[in-house]
């Protein structure tokens, strides 16, 4: 049985990555998981900002924490990173860069760019599924959320 949210409402993540195979592996994570999430996905960086902007008109549709690839169409994970730290009334999500990448230049600018945590893909999935229980976990059970 699936735990409440701790705000007594799903939490409503934006999973920001453009990869099927990716996009099915962290749904199925998500939804072994013990909190009620509500999962958004965007396939690429300008339909994030599509998302996350109209989102900011209904405050009941915004996202509580996003996880975000920096490897998109459209607009890079970056540019979305940069744009949802700039606007005052998007800021305080949470960004989790959820990167295949481990380049220092990448985990340098995602920080300069004020995302809240960098984390490294694992490349299989016994490992895909550690990492969102540990998400879950800290984000979503112990981290105060700005809902």
């Amino acid at each position: 049985m699936r735990q409440p949210a701790q705000y007594g409402r799903a939490v409503r993540v934006l999973l920001v990555e453009d990869n099927p195979a990716d996009v099915r592996l962290l749904r199925e994570a998500l939804a072994d998981g013990e909190t009620d999430i509500e999962l958004r996905v965007a396939i690429d960086g300008e339909q994030a900002i599509d998302i996350l902007q109209a989102s900011t008109l209904d405050p009941h549709t915004r996202p509580d924490l996003v996880l975000l690839d920096l490897n998109l169409p459209r607009k890079t994970g970056s540019e979305v990173l940069a744009e949802v730290k700039a606007d005052p009334t998007l800021r305080r999500i949470p960004v989790i860069v959820l990167s295949g990448s481990g380049a220092d230049h990448d985990v340098l600018q995602a920080y300069d760019l004020h995302a809240n945590a960098y984390v490294q893909k694992p490349r299989d999935l016994p490992g895909l599924r550690r990492l969102v229980v540990e998400i879950e976990r800290f984000w979503l059970g112990h981290a105060l959320l700005p809902i």
